[in-house]
């Protein structure tokens, strides 16, 4: 079976490749996956077909696609789940790092979603056949609460919440450094990497506004514990944001920390398996009842333990 899906293009995305283009507008998509549709003929822009993968796109086409259904539906697992409250129409959960919350690209067993559609039974199918249920999302290798919506009113309620920035979150980072001040906040643009689809920069392809508030928390050495604040829900924002200002999350190679956390001195201990972040706090309101809402969710015991163990080597370990 297959669609045929159309995108416009807009003027930030003006001069885009055709293939990178497609592959940021169908995210569950890889891009080698959208070359190979548009090598088959099933691309067009405008009335014309377009077999180019490096073809650009100028403001105002319309880019259309027959978009084969290759990926499979998310079907229930066992699974372990930390659920944190749950009622006829929506769950919270203390998702672990490591677990992918929904199945997407390369990605087709072991999610949240997966987990959660044996636990629950059904989800909410406005999220689609790989999605249901999701409101939102934290990267795989973020700790910490999500909100899965168990029916379409409930989605579309928690859904507008997030959109108006009714939903406030509250997450612990550690960052690389010494942080100025005792708070403050960052507001940059964030967009998609032009060369790295992947990853997000400030200022990148079809940047959207972002702001984030912060303040400090604990202090080490050569590291700084922070409770975080994101005001807009852009994805990577907080790390793409603490990036930015030199302040890399630790663990987080991705954006610029470094793999070893005392490089060039006595001490050349590993950086975390993971990212020092955790969704620690939620609030919203009920999507039936409009009752607010507020949940917690301790730091894990990995990331409790390594600041138990970085209040030594950081003054032991690093030479001044």
């Amino acid at each position: 079976m297959s669609e045929t899906l159309t995108f416009e293009v807009t003027p930030d995305e003006a001069r885009m490749r055709l293939d990178v283009f497609l592959a940021r507008r169908m995210p569950d998509w890889t891009r080698s996956q959208v070359q190979r549709q548009i090598r088959s003929g099933l691309v067009s822009v405008g009335a014309e077909t377009v077999y180019k993968a490096g073809a650009e796109v100028e403001a105002g086409n319309r880019v259309s696609i027959q978009a084969a259904r290759h990926e499979v539906r998310a079907t229930p697992e066992e699974l372990p789940l930390n659920i944190v409250y749950e009622d006829g129409d929506l769950v919270v959960v203390n998702k672990p790092a490591g677990m992918v919350v929904h199945v997407g690209a390369g990605v087709r067993s072991g999610t949240l979603v997966n987990a959660l559609l044996h636990h629950v039974g059904t989800l909410a199918r406005a999220g689609g056949d790989l999605r249901p249920g999701i409101v939102h999302r934290l990267d795989r290798m973020t700790s910490g609460l999500v909100i899965v919506a168990k029916n379409d009113a409930a989605l579309r309620d928690l859904s507008n919440q997030f959109k108006t920035r009714e939903v406030h979150k509250t997450y612990l980072a550690l960052v690389h450094g010494r942080v100025a001040g005792e708070r403050g906040e960052i507001e940059r643009p964030v967009g998609r990497d032009p060369r790295r689809r992947i990853r997000m920069r400030t200022s990148g392809i079809g940047a959207r506004e972002a702001l984030t508030h912060y303040e400090v928390c604990r202090r080490f050495a050569h590291f700084t514990l922070l409770e975080v604040h994101p005001r807009t829900g852009r994805t990577h924002q907080i790390r793409v944001h603490l990036a930015s200002v030199g302040h890399p999350v630790v663990g987080d190679t991705m954006y610029g920390a470094p793999s070893r956390l005392f490089a060039g001195s006595r001490d050349e201990t590993k950086t975390l398996p993971r990212t020092f972040l955790h969704a620690a706090a939620i609030r919203f309101r009920h999507p039936r009842t409009g009752e607010g809402m507020s949940f917690k969710a301790p730091l894990p015991e990995d990331l409790v333990s390594f600041l138990e163990w970085l209040q030594v080597a950081d003054v032991s370990g690093v030479k001044e």
